[in-house]
């Protein structure tokens, strides 16, 4: 996998230059929170980040399987809510606490599949790799390097 270099320079306010590998993308919050509104804020990144991710997955096994689809379309959202008003969290996820960090994920697809197929999808939809990293509460090693 590539690295990923994520650069700020103070005089442009919160615009964030990302570069992975050969492709660069600009983040930036909203004008709301103080930015410029120039790129996608970093919880749309990782929105992104799972939506580009599932709807690989799904055309890799819709095309081994030759399903009738010819289109996919993931449309996500992030928010904090209550314990109380998450239907479908279990009880490990919301041991302890009164809210939690919730992302709904709706899988559109176009084309001609049944119910079986409509739930094989559903499965292999959580087998996207950035799905399974957000389930599997990864380490994250932080370091601080002082530059002169």
């Amino acid at each position: 996998m590539n690295d990923v270099r994520a650069k700020l320079s103070f005089k442009d306010g919160f615009r964030t230059t990302i570069t992975a590998g050969k492709h660069t993308i600009i983040a930036d919050e909203p004008e709301s929170a103080g930015g410029m509104d120039e790129g996608p804020a970093p919880y749309d990144l990782l929105l992104s980040a799972l939506g580009a991710c599932t709807v690989m997955t799904l055309k890799m096994y819709i095309d081994r399987k030759k399903l009738p689809v010819t289109d996919i379309e993931v449309m996500l959202s992030f928010d904090r809510i209550h314990i109380d008003d998450c239907e479908s969290c279990t009880r490990e996820e919301t041991e302890g606490k009164t809210e939690i960090q919730h992302i709904s994920r709706l899988i559109y697809v176009t084309g001609e599949i049944n119910e079986e197929q409509r739930e094989r999808l559903l499965h292999i939809a959580g087998r996207c790799p950035v799905h399974i990293t957000l389930h599997s509460n990864p380490h994250v090693e932080d370091a601080v390097i002082v530059r002169k």
